[in-house]
């Protein structure tokens, strides 16, 4: 590929890119670029918003350049304070290492492991001590500092700002320097972070790093940035029905969005399905494809292709999944039954009384397949019974003595 090809395949999904001009001048030397992008283990597990950068990594990988996955370990002792407007809590030692060894997992379902090179940041910065971090706060000032939007606003509204904050992104920074990195990906809401970045190689003697911003993926909401705090997520390890199942509900608008940022068609092949759209193909049979797509990047084509159907025979012929659980619900002495919203939360069908009440009164809830109106109807002892809420949740339950 030419280089021009290369910027135009770089560019696919990306928010912004400082500066386009020298990394095209790094491009046309012909060596490969050390591309840098950590994550801080604050979670154990990833989801499809995690995936944008994850994927441009793996383009990159493609094009022959070294990609050096961070694992922030020091840094998520000190906890990202991007976004917050309170001090985030740092995790503890035990913590980050379960959930750095679970990402480490994870991230090899999108990047050629033995093309990966995975780093620990606490390896410089243990070795760096309190004399070389007290002559790296040196090198920034509080005021540089203050021009981030969260701890801009957070002292305009007199909210408390924690000195350790200050140092996330100055680690962070470092951390290009001890990396020797040409090109750091990161989320739009990492932008200063990556930008610390540059100004400290500067200082080092380095040639400073390009940065290539990546959206924020939106959630199955279309609003909220996906998060599993949330629930608007869909997590990369979930079975591939259930990840068949969000994918599909999300609207058509979001759709696209979906393509653009997780997707690996080009450019060109996105462009050809929205025309596709426009000369009357069912939106549903492209959402189908990026369905597909995604779950067998993450399982396989067989795990994708039996999503597939089992979801058409559920939902577009009204058929009943085979794989519903069995709960027993135990009723007291005495009693008749239980109430119907009661057993929705109590099988895990609706996280509270008030959510099953709601879910009743939009016509959501069905049992044996007849919707229910009657938010105060008593299930009756002695008896096994479908209860479906939504399109996707589903449980036999019976209650017993």
């Amino acid at each position: 590929m030419s280089v021009k090809e290369d910027i135009e395949l770089i560019n696919k999904g990306v928010d912004e890119i400082l500066l386009l001009d020298e990394l095209e001048q790094r491009l046309k030397i012909g060596k490969p670029l050390r591309v840098k992008f950590g994550m801080d283990p604050t979670a154990p597990d990833l989801h499809l918003g995690h995936t944008v950068p994850l994927n441009k990594l793996r383009q990159l990988q493609n094009l022959g350049h070294k990609i050096l996955f961070l694992i922030g370990d020091f840094t998520a002792m000190i906890g990202d304070p991007t976004g917050k407007n309170v001090t985030r809590q740092p995790l503890s030692s035990e913590q980050i290492a379960i959930n750095a060894q679970t990402y480490a997992l994870q991230v090899f379902k999108i990047l050629d492991q033995e093309k990966t090179e995975v780093m620990f940041n606490s390896t410089w910065m243990n070795k760096l001590g309190s004399d070389g971090l007290i002559k790296l706060a040196a090198k920034y000032n509080v005021a540089r500092m203050l021009e981030r939007d969260d701890f801009k606003q957070r002292y305009k509204n007199g909210e408390s700002i924690a000195i350790h904050e200050f140092l996330y992104p100055l680690v962070q920074g470092y951390d290009s320097v001890a990396m020797t990195a040409d090109l750091e990906i990161g989320g739009t809401d990492q932008k200063f972070n990556l930008l610390v970045g540059r100004e400290l190689q500067k200082h080092y003697g380095q040639t400073p790093q390009v940065i290539l911003t990546t959206p924020l993926l939106e959630g199955l909401d279309g609003v909220q940035k996906m998060s599993k705090s949330l629930g608007n997520y869909i997590g990369i390890c979930e079975s591939p029905k259930e990840m068949f199942g969000k994918i599909m509900s999300i609207s058509d608008e979001l759709m696209w969005r979906y393509f653009d940022l997780v997707s690996d068609k080009t450019p060109a092949e996105i462009v050809k399905l929205k025309n596709s759209v426009q000369d009357d193909a069912n939106p549903r049979d492209i959402k189908f494809m990026l369905a597909e797509e995604i779950i067998t990047r993450f399982h396989n084509q067989a795990a994708a292709t039996n999503a597939k159907q089992e979801f058409i025979a559920q939902f577009q012929h009204g058929s009943i999944p085979t794989d519903i659980p069995d709960l027993i619900l135990q009723v007291e002495p005495g009693q008749n039954g239980i109430v119907i919203t009661k057993v929705l939360k109590n099988s895990g069908l609706v996280s509270s009384i008030t959510e099953g009440q709601r879910m009743i009164e939009a016509g959501a809830v069905r049992i044996d397949g007849v919707k229910i109106e009657d938010k105060n109807m008593l299930i009756a002892v002695n008896q096994k019974n479908i209860f479906q809420v939504g399109k996707r949740k589903f449980a036999k339950v019976s209650l017993k003595f």
